[in-house]
């Protein structure tokens, strides 16, 4: 841990100029990990000029160059894939079995899909009118990711960012900095040349707002609330920098009464309430057809009561606590909102679960006699609470999920693929997942609305950093 006080630029771990730090806490027992140091404006400038200085000859580097680098990442990843689970697991509270299958599993099936979009692009076509079009690294990057799926969110910014010939700038969330630490060491020792990857710590109204607002970076990168993305958007305007967000989310999910409603909702409630619900693409909102609603709310209480609350440090599929007080007290504070509102607590509800009193453990919450205008219908939670919403035909059921300033993610359970396919091309969202489907490594993520611009992941995910330069008369 002796590198957590400490930031990575131009390929030295280095004492920041900034005296401030913060304590990094487990959020299960409020156990104390370590002291993360959180930088200043200098230190930014400092990270920036170091980028500045590497991006002029790392962005000669030929594709071939930059897939050896990315293959030794990939090996020394693997040999550091354990301590960047068990980082997760401690900083955030990730149960250590889903801390390796997802969380840290993220490390390397980005890696593994961003190699092969390397290997698919085009850098230099000719186009039919005979011009050439060339793709070029956009330049220095600043990166700034979330707390809940750590190297989820690092991997889908830098990975593209080294893939391209970029230099960048990390900004983790300052709290869990011990995984994005690990992370800075793997690159060090997959041997990328000094500057073309730094690492500072802190918070966003110091070192995001210096970030977004510097004249020599080309491109922000934010993931996080829907409210710091529209500050970072306005920061970056001032040097009309490019900038790619991914937000909020109030995801729907519809039923519809044909589905295999044992099967799915299942499912369905699972999805919602994994990583203790701290996803922004989490199914939030159930929709389900008035006419299987009453059978949907049995199984929906069965399945949920069923779900375990326990220590991330033991292996099995129970859920973790919520990541910190603050967050604690949102969740705690929406549920007391629906209550409020009129909304009908089938399951869970206001406290934490008995003997778990020592960390920021939650109930798995679900509301029914919900209505979409209620706030936790509309807001987003982020903890394990979903809310249970009737609807009366197919019309209904879009109209109902399309009722969100959010586009992140949709879901859909039926046994008519027609359906399934005319109700999906009505959702304003970025991805749909039909009857359980998943999201695989390489396909584009991102959403509509408040949700962001840009997408992530894949051959998508690497234009982002790129320029495109056109060339006539040769």
């Amino acid at each position: 841990m002796e590198n957590l006080e400490k930031f990575y630029i131009n390929g030295h771990w280095v004492t920041p100029d900034s005296k401030k730090n913060m304590p990094v806490l487990n959020p299960s027992n409020q156990e104390e990990l370590g002291k993360v140091s959180l930088g200043n404006e200098k230190d930014v400038n400092v990270a920036v000029e170091a980028a500045k200085r590497a991006f002029e000859t790392y962005s000669k580097t030929t594709k071939k160059d930059r897939l050896a680098l990315l293959k030794e990442l990939k090996f020394v990843t693997e040999k550091r894939f354990e301590d960047l689970a068990q980082a997760m697991r401690q900083e955030m509270g990730a149960p250590i079995s889903m801390a390796r299958s997802a969380q840290a599993d993220a490390a390397i099936g980005h890696l593994d899909s961003f190699i092969d979009a390397l290997n698919e692009l085009e850098e230099r076509t000719k186009l039919i009118n005979g011009d050439i079009l060339l793709k070029e690294p956009i330049g220095v990057c600043g990166l700034i990711t979330p707390w809940n799926w750590p190297i989820n969110q690092i991997a889908l910014k830098v990975i593209p960012a080294l893939a391209t010939g970029c230099t960048c700038i990390l900004k983790p969330s300052e709290h869990t900095p011990v995984s994005a630490m690990i992370y800075a060491e793997v690159i060090e020792e997959a041997g990328y040349p000094a500057g073309v990857f730094n690492l500072v710590n802190g918070v966003g109204d110091v070192v995001g707002t210096a970030m977004s607002k510097h004249k020599d970076i080309d491109m922000m990168s934010f993931t996080g609330s829907t409210r710091a993305g529209i500050l970072v958007t306005k920061d970056s305007a001032e040097t009309i920098k490019r900038v790619t967000l991914e937000l909020g989310g109030k995801s729907p999910n519809i039923v519809f009464s044909d589905a295999n409603l044992e099967r799915d909702i299942e499912y369905s409630v699972k999805e919602c309430m994994l990583n203790t619900g701290q996803s922004c693409d989490a199914p939030t909102r159930l929709l389900v057809e008035s006419s299987c609603y009453e059978e949907v709310l049995k199984i929906a209480k069965k399945v949920a009561e069923e779900i375990t609350i326990d220590d991330p440090e033991k292996e099995g599929d129970h859920i973790g606590p919520l990541f910190d007080k603050i967050q604690f007290d949102r969740v705690q504070n929406m549920i007391d909102v629906g209550i409020k509102e009129g909304a009908s607590v089938l399951t869970g509800g206001l406290g934490k679960p008995q003997g778990l009193e020592d960390g920021w453990f939650v109930k798995p919450t679900i509301f029914y006699n919900v209505t979409n205008n209620m706030r936790v219908a509309q807001e987003e939670i982020f903890g394990p609470v979903l809310v249970i919403i009737p609807f009366e035909n197919e019309s209904d059921a879009v109209s109902k999920a399309n009722d969100t300033p959010y586009g992140l993610a949709a879901y859909l359970q039926t046994a008519d693929m027609e359906r399934a396919e005319r109700v999906s091309s009505q959702l304003r969202a970025g991805a749909v997942h039909i009857n359980g489907g998943g999201y695989n490594y390489g396909t584009p993520f991102g959403g509509y609305k408040q949700s962001g611009n840009g997408r992530e992941g894949g051959i998508m995910g690497l234009e982002d950093y790129l320029e495109t330069k056109s060339l006539h008369g040769i």
